[in-house]
């Protein structure tokens, strides 16, 4: 008798992990909520050095740490002559610039200060029963930094229920490119996440992106996004190829989403505009 009742329970306990998607184990782990006791360190021991000392170090590491924001983040607007590139049209206008020109090259045209708009939407495929769309805006007001937007919609069929779970990820951020080569450029984003449907959370989100524009009318892109929410990670990481044809592109690439513990990758297919 007792081996029936274990063995039922044993069933049970696969049946209800084996119903549960990655999609609703995702939602189920971002709203658990985790008290994390944080430790009341030790209060201040005493302090043998003088108040003047202790002026002094706080004003170096002042001066590191703003050196570090300003060298590594911002960059050197006196001597760095890059960061002065104007945003293009739209990437290969002139078969070789990328998202940004030399200022230099013709300084009478490129003082415009373009404003652009770069729309896309991709398709994401992982398998038959997990498929996913990612919609993408960029608002360039000119060259200094931009405004995205990453709205993506997860779908999974449950086998076990035969219903489909959806999981919506919004991204709302301020991005700089650090870096605005002719042909290369490399940046920061910062802002929020927020995960919709059952869960309704948001958190702070931080990224890296490049682009590299190889000629032939090709570029490739890499990106990647860290956040947090409830203290469980939604990570988001890209790579793609883009073919550019005048203001439109098409584009093939991977997409990788770490959402709590279950991660999902997809390969996605779509393409997109830039408009002035």
């Amino acid at each position: 008798m007792k081996k029936i009742v274990c063995l039922s329970l044993l069933l049970l306990s696969c049946n209800i992990v084996l119903s549960q998607s990655k999609v609703s184990q995702s939602k189920s782990e971002l709203n658990s909520s985790s008290s994390s006791s944080g430790n009341s360190g030790n209060s201040g021991s005493g302090r043998s050095n003088s108040s003047s000392d202790d002026d002094d170090e706080v004003s170096i590491w002042v001066e590191i740490t703003w050196g570090i924001f300003k060298y590594g983040f911002i960059g050197d607007y006196k001597h760095e002559d890059h960061l002065y590139s104007n945003l293009t049209d739209y990437p290969y206008y002139n078969k070789e610039s990328g998202n940004y020109e030399n200022y230099e090259v013709n300084e009478a045209e490129n003082s415009k200060k373009n404003f652009r708009f770069d729309l896309q939407n991709n398709l994401l495929y992982s398998t038959k029963d997990l498929y996913a769309n990612h919609f993408k805006l960029k608002i360039r007001p000119f060259q200094y930094f931009y405004v995205q937007t990453d709205f993506r919609q997860i779908f999974e069929k449950n086998k076990a229920t035969h219903a489909t779970d959806r999981l919506s990820l919004f991204n709302f951020n301020l991005g700089y490119d650090r870096v605005r080569l002719e042909n290369f450029n490399l940046g920061w984003t910062i802002g929020s996440i927020y995960v919709g449907n059952e869960v309704k959370k948001a958190g702070f989100s931080f990224g890296l992106n490049t682009e590299i524009f190889i000629g032939h009318n090709i570029s490739l892109l890499a990106a990647a996004k860290w956040s947090t929410i409830n203290s469980q990670p939604v990570h988001v990481y890209e790579l793609e190829a883009k073919y550019h044809v005048k203001r439109g592109f098409v584009s093939l690439g991977y997409e990788h989403l770490k959402i709590a513990s279950p991660t999902y990758n997809f390969v996605s297919l779509g393409g997109g505009i830039y408009l002035n």
